[in-house]
């Protein structure tokens, strides 16, 4: 590069190109593409440094000294940043604003180890103005932020590396195999989605009858809701507690009191209104987003992850439309202010705001206040209309939230006059009194911008919903029809969403609100909880691994200790308390915690039989196996016998395991073990069995008739003596498949399994090569295979009747990459970059984008639909910005340990 200019260093390839293009010819901007070295593997240090730094990377008896190693897939960013750094006359480190960014600058000024003066440039906004004031007001590095990211990092290693082999040991492997593993934030997350359940399971639901009516006056009705009863007030939802039982003295009516009211009060037919009030209220504006409040409404109002949520709103600050995306302050800059209250103006007019700007608390004791809130860049907010046509739909619809959230913090309150009515009846010589309410906004304020989503709340069944009322005065007599007895259940509390965990997890003050997203990322793919619909379901894998903490590690998993701990490291960033003596009483233990060595040297015996276990009935226990949950039935009669075991479906939710559920899944029919016929070729049984890995068929030796249930077609298997001392006799392994996703266990017939006992089916030689082409069903479905070379189907049904010709022509199409080929899921035109085009495929691993040279997989949280081409290029761009996988093989990697210096002046 030529003399004189300065190297800026940004962590995304994607703002390289606009940071360039508004600090012009005198900088040369390129991306570290995020963190370019890490705390080493076990396998990556060294034999002479194994001593000191073996077990964690970390020497714990040396000031907790950390070894870090280049990423091998940083080599080549790394040396083209030295390139770079050869010609530069001086050095601007321009990562992210948070802590993390502040610990990457750290890491390159470690690593490039400049001789010209280095800076540290921030900013929270891509636009020309604010890029180029960055430049010209840079700081100092801040190690005291460097110091609070770093012991996070040992932190982490520690908690993960000492706590998430117990799990490997006593409990086993996550979902489809997946390793186990324990963090800081994530088991104490975990623990709260299982503490709902718990919940759930616990509660004991109570049941209550009320009655609604129409009030009908002249022209106009509304709905009206019975309260009273001869002044006694009836039961609500609210009024019962977690057990069922009443919290304070209400009348509580069952059906036939209900039923019997509602038929004296409509023989009644009319009623008087013997009471109205009104009450004024005011409603105000919420602040401008934060992270943790993005993801929620994100979650609330566009159905998006908090995951993709972030990567949303990561490109949109990147393509410099919004404000830097990780931040925990409510904060507005006085220009921001200005433009918002403008154009609230220009929208709604002069009224929409209010006399003086709105100026918002952070309820965070560790806010970041030197950030900003979230909100359109710039010193005038463009509309979300105007940039419609530059952003994808995803874009478009945060970008809208967005603006919409920050205008509407600036405007006026909204006013509104409630009016609730009473209405009395004689009903049967009792006096039944009826209520309605009715609301009216005044001036709607902010509300013509924007209203905030809520999450589902108990007691929401029993509002009443908003309606208009008719002018009424007290003494009017209206007249009642469709008088309805209504029963009602309480429900248990709501399952976390995303959002809501969200919520709970920063007022509990656990976690960073910038970590929550790839926290609840983590835990999903641990198959700790799953998804049904928005809510989180906790696994019974999540049960177990959560009873083992709460057992053995309690204060790690207790929820007041981890908000601690996250206090602590928010003083050392602040530079109110030291890293290396906080990390020394953390491990090693002081007189006000134990200290995580002496607890894992201390841990005792742990029962996995009795941690993998739940009580559902005096019969049946829940247990946790290699392959799932099951239920382990004792017969009563005999309670030394081999105990059965009953499979639990994988849609059942811990709480619908109830002892009634559980007794129906022991008493329903075995459908499994059902002879369906004998094999005509030689003499075997064909037995259809429901298995740990899905339902296949079998062939088996022919058995006694005796042995054959006539009900049910079940095989009764006779118990074989055993031989003390008896060695076993290798036995062949019987013929078996698997049914098809389209098969079921209840209805597959003798045919079906035999045709499928029959795979690999021969669909003929290829010509040329003189190699069998065979039809088979696998792990990952239906495919064809020649040699080594096989090529998916389309569907199951084509095993059978795929032909020669067919075959061939599958094979005559080009392959790409190991995955095989199939047809695109979308197509769009040439890649900037390769000047290939660009399609969607579905390998074996999930829909990916390729231009045919570079494959992207599509990530967790974004659907096919949501990618378009400008996308597609990105998830093309960042691929080929990280470089190629690492390879197997040992290669030698730039090792470092570290004390650190300030940056050069």
């Amino acid at each position: 590069m030529a003399e004189g200019k300065k190297l800026v260093i940004v962590e995304s390839p994607t703002k390289m190109k606009s940071i360039q293009g508004y600090l012009g010819d005198g900088y040369e901007v390129l991306s570290s593409v995020g963190h370019i070295r890490d705390l080493a593997s076990k396998k990556e240090i060294p034999d002479d440094k194994k001593q000191a730094y073996g077990k964690y990377s970390i020497d714990v008896d040396n000031g907790f000294d950390p070894y870090y190693v280049v990423n091998d897939r940083k080599t080549k960013t790394v040396a083209e940043l030295k390139r770079a750094l050869k010609g530069a006359d001086e050095v601007l480190l321009a990562t992210d604003e948070d802590r993390e960014g502040e610990a990457i600058a750290w890491h390159l000024l470690e690593v490039l180890k400049p001789k010209v003066p280095v800076k540290r440039m921030v900013f929270h906004e891509i636009t020309k103005d604010a890029i180029k004031a960055a430049a010209e007001n840079t700081r100092e590095l801040d190690l005291a932020l460097v110091d609070a990211q770093e012991t996070r990092r040992v932190l982490d290693r520690l908690y993960g590396w000492d706590v998430s082999p117990v799990l490997w040991r006593k409990v086993g492997s996550g979902r489809e195999g997946s390793t186990l593993s324990a963090g800081r934030v994530q088991s104490a997350a975990t623990r709260m989605v299982v503490d709902r359940e718990r919940e759930r399971m616990a509660f004991t639901s109570a049941s209550y009858w009320d009655v609604e009516a129409l009030a009908v006056k002249e022209a106009s009705s509304f709905t009206t809701r019975l309260a009273r009863v001869d002044g006694a007030s009836l039961a609500r939802g609210t009024d019962f507690d977690d057990r069922g039982a009443l919290k304070k003295a209400v009348l509580v009516l069952d059906e036939a009191g209900a039923r019997e009211l509602a038929a004296a009060i409509e023989a009644a037919a009319e009623a008087s209104v013997t009471g109205i009030e009104s009450k004024p209220g005011t409603r105000s504006p919420r602040a401008p987003f934060t992270t943790s409040t993005l993801q929620q409404e994100a979650g609330r109002k566009l159905s998006m992850s908090a995951k993709h949520a972030m990567s949303v709103a990561q490109r949109l600050y990147e393509k410099g439309y919004i404000t830097y995306m990780r931040t925990d302050s409510t904060a507005l800059s006085k220009q921001a202010v200005e433009a918002a209250r403008a154009q609230a103006v220009t929208l709604y007019g002069e009224k929409a705001v209010p006399l003086n700007p709105r100026t918002y608390r952070n309820n965070s004791k560790n806010a970041q206040e030197a950030h900003e809130a979230i909100r359109p860049s710039g010193e005038d907010f463009r509309t979300p209309s105007s940039v419609a046509s530059q952003l994808d739909r995803d874009e478009q619809r945060m970008y809208d939230l967005i603006w919409k959230r920050t205008v509407a913090s600036q405007m006026s309150d909204a006013k509104y006059e409630t009016t609730t009515v009473t209405l009395e009846v004689d009903a049967g010589g009792r006096r039944a009194e009826f209520t309605a309410s009715g609301t009216v906004y005044t001036f709607k304020g902010f509300l013509e911008a924007y209203e905030e989503g809520h999450d589902e709340k108990r007691g929401d069944a029993d509002k009443a919903e908003d309606q208009s009322l008719p002018v009424m005065a007290v003494g009017d007599a209206l007249r009642l029809k469709d008088v309805e007895p209504k029963g009602h259940a309480t429900s248990p509390k709501p399952r976390y969403t995303e959002a809501s965990l969200v919520k709970a997890l920063e007022e509990k003050g656990i976690g960073r609100p910038s970590t929550f997203a790839s926290i609840i990322d983590v835990i999903l793919d641990r198959g700790y909880v799953s998804k049904r619909g928005q809510a989180l379901v906790p696994s019974w894998l999540a049960f177990s691994v959560v009873r083992l903490l709460e057992q053995h590690f309690a204060d790690l998993v207790d929820y007041d200790f981890t908000a601690g701990l996250e206090d602590d490291l928010d003083a050392i960033a602040r530079g109110e308390q030291q890293r290396v003596a906080w990390l020394r009483d953390f491990y090693f233990g002081s007189d006000a915690q134990v200290g995580l060595r002496n607890i894992v040297e201390n841990l005792g015996e742990i029962d996995a039989r009795e941690l993998n276990a739940t009580k559902i009935t005096d019969a049946a226990t829940l247990r946790f196996g290699k392959y799932g949950p099951y239920l382990e039935v004792v017969d009563p009669a005999n309670p030394e016998a081999e105990p059965r075991r009953v499979n639990i479906p994988p849609e059942l939710a811990p709480d619908e395991l109830t002892a009634e559920k559980a007794q129906e899944l022991i008493d329903a029919p075995v459908a499994g073990d059902r002879v369906l016929g004998e094999n005509p070729e030689n003499g075997k049984l064909v037995v259809v069995k429901d298995g740990r890995f899905g339902p296949y068929v079998q062939e088996a030796d022919p058995v006694d008739p005796d042995a054959v249930d006539a009900a049910t077609g079940e095989v009764v298997e006779a118990e074989a003596p055993k031989k003390r001392g008896a060695k076993k006799e290798a036995t062949p392994k019987p013929r078996t498949a698997s049914l098809f996703k389209s098969m079921s266990v209840d209805t597959i017939d003798l045919d079906a399994a035999l045709q499928l006992l029959s795979l690999p089916r021969i669909v003929g030689t290829d010509p040329e090569s003189g190699d069998v082409i065979t039809a088979q069903n696998g792990r990952y479905g239906p495919y064809l295979k020649k040699g080594t070379d096989s090529r998916t189907l389309p569907t199951e049904q084509q095993i059978f009747d795929i032909t020669l010709e067919e075959a061939l022509a599958v094979y005559a199409q080009p392959k790409y990459g190991a995955r095989g080929a199939s047809s695109a899921l979308k197509e769009f035109e040439a890649d900037p970059t390769s000047g290939k085009p660009i399609k969607i495929k579905d390998g074996r691993f999930g829909a990916y984008v390729t231009d045919g040279v570079t494959n992207a997989t599509i990530p967790r949280g974004e659907t096919v639909d949501d990618v378009d081409f400008a996308r597609a290029v990105q998830l093309l761009a960042d691929k080929r910005a990280k470089g190629p996988a690492p390879k197997r093989a040992t290669t030698t990697r730039r090792a470092t340990t570290t004390r650190k210096a300030p940056a050069k002046k």
